[in-house]
């Protein structure tokens, strides 16, 4: 008998209790965690009202933002009560701004569908002005931003941002041709060569800095993924968000997430100031 079960035993080994299975992690949403990072790199401070480092917005300010987008910037704005003043070339996205803007305690709103050349605003309006990612579109820049210090008043805060040519260069062999076409980046925007145009319309630069390794990464796997923008479910946008989710909950996270950022960086931001006399 212990023979017989020895021979059976040995042909037919009894299976070692199976690993549990781990459950398989959660999709990070890829814009949720952008505006995360976004949020690590100084922008929508809640606590300190700085739309960016630096950027104070209060309910006593009159808050300019040309190309307006999706209305991210001037909602924060209008949630500190500020008067705010829409101005885009797109009358859909000014309407959806202005829509998105009805829930805040924004003190006025004012909207405009223009192509900024001229601004359609008064002389020394607005003590915060805001034009993220748009130099890179226009024709003529020094013309853009004279139109923006124009409408500023004496003092008033210029919060700017052009993509960062790190992540312009990352992308130029990987994009779709129309990427660097009118009417998108018609002009890769180096660092010197930004603070040089503020400078030259009459602006004191605060600070100058940049953000967004994140984004970078992401844009440059959106154009092997063929997805479309507004849904973009696909598994190599799905994998890079979950690490950079992991990158970002590991003890030295954000340490990681500053090097890589000062590295390749999607944009490049400066806060500047309008001279008082």
């Amino acid at each position: 008998m212990l023979r017989l079960l020895k021979k059976l035993t040995a042909t037919t080994p009894v299976p070692a209790p199976a690993e549990p299975v781990a459950a398989p992690a959660a999709k990070a949403d890829s814009y949720a965690l952008g505006l995360h990072d976004a949020v690590l790199s100084g922008w929508f401070n809640q606590q300190t009202d700085e739309l960016f480092k630096g950027f104070v917005v209060s309910a006593d300010d009159t808050v300019l933002d040309v190309g307006c987008g999706d209305g991210g910037n001037v909602h924060f704005c209008g949630m500190r009560g500020a008067k705010i003043i829409i101005a885009d070339i797109d009358g859909a996205k000014v309407e959806a701004t202005r829509q998105r803007l009805s829930d805040t305690p924004a003190r006025d709103i004012e909207c405009h569908v223009s192509d900024c050349n001229p601004l359609p605003i008064a002389d020394a309006t607005a003590t915060r002005v805001v034009s993220t990612e748009v130099i890179e579109h226009v024709d003529d820049p020094a013309q853009f931003l004279a139109e923006l210090v124009r409408v500023g008043k004496p003092g008033a805060l210029y919060l700017l941002s052009v993509p960062h040519p790190s992540s312009e260069d990352l992308q130029k062999d990987i994009a779709a041709p129309e990427y660097f076409q009118k009417p998108n980046h018609i002009r890769v925007i180096s660092e010197d060569q930004f603070k040089a145009m503020v400078n030259e319309a009459g602006l004191e630069i605060i600070s100058h800095s940049q953000y967004g390794f994140y984004w970078s990464l992401w844009m440059l796997l959106f154009w092997e993924a063929k997805v479309d923008l507004s849904d973009p479910d696909h598994p190599l946008l799905n994998h890079w968000a979950n690490t950079w989710q992991a990158v970002l909950d590991s003890p030295r996270g954000l340490q990681i997430k500053q090097a890589l950022d000062a590295v390749v960086a999607k944009s490049q931001v400066i806060i500047a100031r309008k001279p008082v006399a």
